[in-house]
């Protein structure tokens, strides 16, 4: 687990079951398996595509997404991942923020660095290599799946930072 902005936390699923019963967090849990299954319910290949909680369920200090870690950037949702901003966004300013998925390495990881590159400054002037670059320094597991990565780079100019 490592902080990449004051209180947002990046990490895996052991990160999220060590802290899980401690207060003061707010969980995002960026996998559909096992979290977004457990919370929605479903035991078939995915979630109901008429279910109300197909893409995004809330619960009490807690966003699951239905979101598996895919070579295609078809099935990264943009709902989802705008969700997951927001959630950050709404909840930093009173609690500690972990964005957690399985291994910590690709889809929480591209989100944060979407938050960063939407709420901060952070990322101020850089080409989009660059702050990748600047990313990686700051999260050295970040190593995404295809599709994560096209989002991240087909999106970049539709998440930059306004002051």
């Amino acid at each position: 687990m490592i902080e990449i902005h004051s209180n947002l936390f990046v990490g895996d699923e052991k990160d999220e079951q060590h802290l899980c019963r401690e207060p003061g967090w707010f969980f995002i849990h960026a996998c559909k398996d096992p979290y977004h299954r457990r919370a929605v319910g479903y035991t078939g290949r995915g979630a109901p595509k008429d279910h109300p909680e197909y893409l995004i369920a809330h619960r009490d200090g807690h966003l699951f997404l239905n979101l598996v870690d895919t070579n295609d950037v078809a099935y990264v949702p943009m709902e989802i991942v705008e969700a997951a901003l927001e959630a950050i966004h709404r909840n930093l300013g009173t609690t500690k923020v972990l964005l957690h998925c399985n291994q910590g390495q690709s889809r929480s990881p591209s989100i944060a660095l979407l938050y960063l590159r939407r709420h901060t400054n952070r990322f101020a002037g850089m080409a989009f290599v660059e702050a990748l670059q600047t990313f990686q320094l700051l999260y050295p597991p970040y190593s995404p799946a295809r599709g994560m990565a096209d989002y991240v780079r087909l999106n970049w100019d539709r998440y930059q930072y306004v002051d």
